[in-house]
């Protein structure tokens, strides 16, 4: 597999805007159908705020994005600076192949030592089971169970709350 993890650029918005809106992609989200081109274009255009750790990535399979993952400030509020929200997705066709597992080492690599990120924090809707696991493989803990969340196919389903605190105390470096 030639996977290529990288930021996104954007160039990307209409790749991004057709994953997102497949329809095996977008239920398993708190994305809305038909997604809007311009806004990730607006999106990708707008650089982050000076000194965010805010970080969007895409995986590139053999020259297509099949894949985007993304770690954005919870708050400007200084009490909560050390918290980051996640999300990602993979195309339907390349679920199953390690691409999630590869975007979600990346994210919690920069995450764990570059980005001084305490607490990583999502949302998952209670029946992806397969997202769910993902999840824990990477060291994410339910915390709680938010009842008719959000709105899917015409139903308010519940999502489970999940959250993963860096594994180990940032270190002191060694004085020279």
């Amino acid at each position: 597999m030639n996977l290529i993890l990288r930021r996104a650029r954007p160039a990307d918005a209409a790749a991004l805007a057709e994953q997102l809106a497949e329809p095996d992609v977008f239920p398993g989200l708190l994305q809305l159908p038909y997604a809007n081109v311009e806004l990730w274009q607006q999106r990708l255009n707008t650089p982050p705020a000076a000194g965010s750790a805010d970080l969007m990535l895409v995986a590139e399979l053999d020259g297509e994005v099949v894949g985007s993952a993304g770690l954005h400030p919870v708050s400007a509020q200084l009490r909560r600076r050390h918290a980051m929200m996640l999300g990602i997705s993979v195309s339907a066709s390349s679920q199953g192949q390690g691409v999630g597992n590869a975007l979600m080492a990346a994210l919690l690599d920069y995450a764990d030592n570059w980005a001084q990120v305490l607490r990583i924090e999502l949302t998952v809707f209670h029946d992806n089971q397969r997202a769910i696991r993902l999840y824990e493989r990477h060291g994410f803990a339910p915390e709680g169970r938010l009842r008719a969340y959000a709105m899917r196919n015409g139903a308010y389903e519940d999502v489970i709350a999940m959250a993963r605190l860096h594994p180990r105390q940032p270190l002191l470096g060694e004085v020279r």
